[in-house]
């Protein structure tokens, strides 16, 4: 299952009420004036925001006005352009803002966004009710088919219409004015959801320091351990919810009783009745988000958010789940089976295994039927290694190079950032890397971006892109050394990346990963297959101590064990969907979060009840971020991808024409056409589904 947040920054059009100047010594009151234009992280403050998006709301307003007093007639450039064109500070203040609230926040920073927020949110309103400016606009639309644009044009275009009409613009006054109060108030419910679960993620650890506990645990973890106690000012082991130490202790720890205890804290965070709690939270958003599709004329917020999608309906949608689920039900109870036999080998006594045994059993079987594991894998994955192994596969692929620039500057002195060059010697992109967990930062990783790509006047502007992960910080006696599933996350999210970094559109709102919500986990998951490829494994797999390259066994490993417990990973994922789709496509039903879990999510069969046990009170990417109604998109793209991934199989890796064809029908094209367009013109066909079957080990074929 892939354990990611993918976080992607929207283009914001904003501007607000305020009048007050901001002062002159601002920082982000103008573009900055540093190498590439990259932001001054050490010249601001969380005082700084308030007062400079004051500003950039002041004169965002005059650039809308400047539209809407226009007495020209309508055209595409007055209107449209224009619009595109506005609001540009606001933006690149957002992105600051937010990018930092995420990966390195603190109490002045959520101040700043709770403050802020609100704001961003009422002018957003101020532009899509904005009647002038929507009639302009409706204007330019109603001859779209003779204004000869070209396709990104009259895509933008469309968009912008779209945008407007489905964010209230027909609406009456009265309507209008609900509308805003239902924007608002989900704006600040997502906002106190997301800090909620970063609370509850941060208050709880578990100090050990009888060293029997911590059998079963391999070296890697205890040093881990010891080294956050050490960091805390505490003896013995130190472990937390944040993924590299929660994961391995729930795989390797022998204490069950443990392991119940870590489980349990981590899977009812935000579910226990305290200051952090979300079930309040989820109800009035499901409700809220309801109650605006209903005012949009949709019937469920589902089939509001899913009418711009490649699945543009909630038959769709549910459609695709239940035919996948027909191949994965069958083949994860094989899998449970195989593995409740296994664990009745090694002396467990119970009837039913847990969630919490689930992992620990899994691994156990995982190294006896294939001989691997994490500890066996991990030396060769040193971080620095796969991040030039990933510099090196693309290059071969896109012909890009990566220089470190030790001169801009970052929010938190881990972070890296690199000059991205193209063949030419053409720059790209600026692109910053974020590791290693801490207080301040999100779980989970992602990608967004400081600025996005686009061309203004002539003037290209090129994008900075960020990646972040939660990846094991080094000890004292070792580097961060990764596990194979954390090498594919790295490369999922610069998937990502890629797809902002290589853009080459005219217009920001729909450059780089603007894209529909199911199709951009297309390049990231395609990036994901070539970590288990020879060729690729052989430039970046060495040995931390040795330097000795993986052997030829071990990599015949890792392909032999790809589809190890993939049915019920698949059930989990489709699990996942159901559960969002279960929300937000009926009408609300009053029941509890634990009610309606119960009903959607499949994987609930599989292991006896568990008491307090929550998904959906933690479950960000559809309460926090922009997931709802789309979470069944990582499946989805994952027959893109597998289908995709394919025609690099059948022509080679690093074949130079499989790869520009895929950069400059997909990577560059962002949202400048319809996703499936783009796809056929790279894949000469539309998505077939097999090859994503046959990867998970669901169909058999002779």
């Amino acid at each position: 299952m892939k354990t990611i947040l993918v976080v992607i920054t929207l283009t914001l059009h904003v501007a607000a009420f305020a009048q007050t100047a901001a002062p002159k010594d601002n920082v982000l009151t103008k573009e900055f004036n540093t190498p590439f234009g990259t932001v001054p992280f050490d010249k601001i403050t969380p005082d700084d925001f308030m007062p400079a998006m004051t500003q950039a709301m002041k004169d965002g307003r005059a650039e809308v006005q400047k539209i809407t007093d226009n007495k020209a007639k309508p055209s595409f450039n007055n209107t449209v352009i224009s619009l595109e064109q506005s609001g540009k500070s606001i933006t690149r203040i957002s992105k600051v803002l937010f990018n930092l609230n995420s990966a390195e926040t603190n109490p002045a920073i959520q101040k700043n966004v709770r403050d802020i927020s609100p704001l961003l949110t009422e002018y957003n309103n101020d532009i899509s009710l904005n009647e002038k400016l929507f009639a302009r606009i409706k204007s330019v639309y109603n001859k779209k088919d003779k204004l000869k644009l070209d396709k990104e044009s009259y895509m933008l275009l469309d968009k912008t219409y779209k945008r407007f009409s489905r964010n209230g613009a027909n609406l009456t006054p009265d309507k209008k004015d609900q509308l805003r109060a239902i924007n608002k108030e989900l704006s600040d419910l997502s906002i106190k959801f997301s800090e909620n679960v970063l609370n509850e993620t941060n208050d709880y650890s578990k100090q050990i320091t009888d060293e029997t506990q911590l059998s079963g645990l391999p070296v890697f973890v205890k040093e881990a351990a010891a080294s956050a106690a050490k960091k805390a000012g505490k003896e013995g082991w130190l472990f937390s919810l944040q993924a590299p130490s929660y994961g391995p202790f729930m795989q390797y720890a022998d204490n069950r009783g443990l392991r119940e205890e870590l489980f349990k804290a981590f899977n009812s965070r935000c579910a226990k009745g305290n200051k952090n709690d979300n079930n309040a939270i989820i109800e009035k958003v499901v409700q809220l988000r309801y109650n605006k599709a209903q005012l949009l004329g949709y019937n469920t917020w589902a089939d509001y958010i899913l009418e711009e999608r490649m699945a543009n309906t909630t038959t769709i949608v549910m459609d695709f789940l239940e035919d996948v689920r027909q191949y994965a039900e069958p083949a994860a109870d094989r899998e449970l089976k195989e593995l409740m036999s296994f664990a009745k080998s090694q002396g467990f006594a119970d009837d039913r295994l847990q969630r919490w045994d689930f992992a620990y059993y899994a691994e156990k079987l995982k190294k006896e039927k294939f001989n691997i594991n994490d500890e066996i894998l991990k030396p060769y994955f040193k971080l620095e290694n796969v991040l030039n192994g990933l510099f090196d596969v693309t290059n071969r692929l896109f012909g890009l190079t990566f220089k470190q620039n030790k001169e801009i500057k970052t929010w938190h002195q881990d972070v890296v950032a690199y000059e991205v060059y193209d063949a030419s010697g053409k720059l790209m992109a600026i692109w910053y890397g974020d590791y290693f967990p801490r207080p301040g930062k999100r779980a989970g990783a992602w990608n967004n971006t400081l600025r996005s790509q686009w061309v203004e006047n002539g003037k290209e502007y090129r994008p900075h892109v960020v990646n972040v992960c939660n990846f094991s910080k080094p000890t004292e006696t070792k580097p961060s050394l990764l596990t194979f599933g954390e090498v594919e996350i790295l490369y999922h999210e610069f998937g990502h990346a890629l797809h902002d970094m290589l853009a080459q559109g005219k217009y920001a709102s729909i450059s780089g990963t603007s894209v529909a919500w199911d199709f951009v986990e297309l390049p990231s998951q395609l990036m994901e297959n070539f970590v288990s490829e020879k060729e690729v494994l052989k430039l970046f797999a060495k040995h931390y101590e040795t330097g000795e390259v993986i052997p030829d066994d071990l990599i015949n490993k890792i392909r032999e064990s790809a589809n190890f417990m993939a049915a019920t990973a698949t059930l989990r994922q489709l699990g996942l969907g159901l559960i969002d789709m279960s929300w937000h496509s009926t009408i609300p039903s009053g029941k509890s979060v634990a009610e309606v879990e119960k009903q959607a999510d499949i994987t609930h069969k599989l292991y006896p009840e568990t008491s307090g046990y929550s998904v959906s009170t933690a479950f960000s990417h559809i309460f926090a971020g922009g997931y709802s109604a789309g979470y069944y998109s990582y499946k989805w793209s994952e027959v893109l991808d597998a289908d995709a991934f394919d025609l690099f199989k059948e022509k080679g890796i690093f074949n130079k024409d499989v790869s520009a064809s895929f950069r400059n029908n997909i990577l560059s094209k962002g949202g400048s056409e319809k996703p499936l367009e783009l796809y056929k013109k790279f894949r000469g066909r539309e998505p077939k589904p097999e090859a994503m079957l046959k990867r998970s080990g669901l169909l058999i074929t002779p």
